[in-house]
């Protein structure tokens, strides 16, 4: 018997159970497109926040205090003056590897125009900081070398305190806001960057001469961090090591003593929230997957079932002349063509399903070819592995037992 009679005799078989046929798929079905749809949040989640990251400078690398005990007691981050001026300007003139160096003094306040208040940061940088993060200045222009020396009262501000200060369509370009007392003269206005992938509003900001902010604001002569931008992405991990060179011999860390400063770049938090969303995905996947488990089951249940009440039919074919094989075969044929069937069904589906995910939710989803791939071999073997033992109970059975079967 050829390959081309079992599978007309297969499909006649599934053609007369149609509806029973189709609760067996429905299994698969679901669990194919679940796997698609989890797969697919998995991977745009992903994509979104690297997307995000390299907007922010993927070869960023920031400097912050660290933790050190003085007296038994752990001080915190913010309880440091560990970064002077002098680390700052060292690290500009001696690394080698770094192309833009920033320090930052920030605080956070009230910024105040006419009647209008709105509580927001302010970043107290260097010219070089828009071009280390990645921001643009949409109007006016950024603060000069000379508004550092002289301490300017200038400031370029983000959007989102532009709409809380003004009205639409006002000009803010030499307009005059106060931080808490401290009046600043708008001198720009940054290119809207909207939310970033840990929610936070990169357009709430306000950058003004550090040296201002230190001295005006702050009266402080430390910084509360350092931002660098390497030379090339894959040399951030040299340019840490100049780093934090530099820093230990700066402030006398003896061989063995612990760093009263960290060093982080932007690749270890990319590695760090991709091993995240990876191990969300996989868990999500899993879960999906338990979808396929069950309804690789169904498969192997109504197979049991058709076996049982093809029973006489196999002993007829049996006892005219038909090998175990071909049974086997014929039996292995409307497994596979149920799973794949249900397969191809909830490839659309799935794919389907991620496009409403992105279009109703807003989320973002990547349906990657690999996962449609993978989805359909699984469920592919899930019909042979399913379907197999019930068939090849079906081969075994011995024709004149069959034939007596009621």
């Amino acid at each position: 018997m050829n390959w081309q009679n079992l599978m007309q005799m297969a499909l006649k078989s599934l053609r007369n159970n149609k509806f029973r046929c189709f609760l067996t798929m429905l299994g698969i079905i679901i669990g194919v497109s679940s796997v698609i749809t989890m797969l697919a949040i998995g991977q745009g989640s992903k994509r979104s926040i690297q997307a995000q990251i390299s907007e922010m400078g993927s070869n960023v690398i920031m400097v912050f205090p660290g933790n050190r005990r003085a007296g038994g007691v752990r001080l915190s981050a913010s309880d440091m003056q560990t970064l002077k001026i002098k680390d700052y300007e060292d690290i500009r003139k001696e690394a080698t590897l770094l192309r833009l160096v920033s320090p930052m003094a920030n605080s956070s306040g009230q910024f105040i125009y006419g009647a209008k208040n709105t509580p927001s940061t302010l970043y107290g940088v260097n010219c070089e900081y828009p071009e280390i993060r990645r921001l643009e200045v949409e109007q006016g222009e950024m603060f000069t070398e000379d508004d550092l020396r002289s301490l300017a009262k200038v400031c370029v501000v983000g959007q989102t305190v532009v709409d809380n200060l003004f009205e639409p369509g006002e000009e803010v370009l030499g307009k005059t806001i106060r931080f808490n007392a401290t009046p600043f003269k708008i001198i720009g206005v940054l290119k809207k960057k909207g939310y970033n992938s840990m929610g936070q509003d990169q357009d709430d900001l306000v950058l003004a001469p550090y040296t201002s902010v230190q001295k005006r604001i702050l009266a402080v002569t430390y910084f509360r961090s350092l931002y660098a931008s390497a030379v090339e992405e894959d040399e951030s991990q040299a340019a840490i090591a100049e780093i934090t060179a530099i820093l230990r011999r700066n402030h006398q860390l003896q061989a063995g003593q612990e760093n009263d400063f960290e060093v982080r770049s932007q690749e270890e938090i990319s590695q760090m929230l991709s091993s995240t969303t990876n191990l969300l995905t996989v868990l999500l996947a899993s879960i999906a997957g338990i979808s396929l488990l069950v309804g690789g089951i169904g498969i192997m249940n109504i197979m049991y079932v058709s076996v049982t009440e093809r029973t006489k039919e196999i002993g007829l074919r049996l006892s005219i002349g038909a090998k175990g094989n071909h049974i086997l075969r014929q039996f292995l044929i409307e497994s596979v063509f149920i799973s794949i069937s249900g397969g191809i069904i909830g490839v659309i589906l799935g794919c389907l399903a991620s496009l409403l995910v992105k279009k109703v939710a807003g989320w973002p989803v990547f349906v990657q070819p690999w996962s449609v791939l993978l989805a359909f071999a699984v469920c592919t073997v899930t019909g042979v592995f399913f379907g197999w033992y019930p068939a090849k109970k079906a081969a075994n059975l011995d024709p004149i037992e069959a034939l007596r079967y009621e």
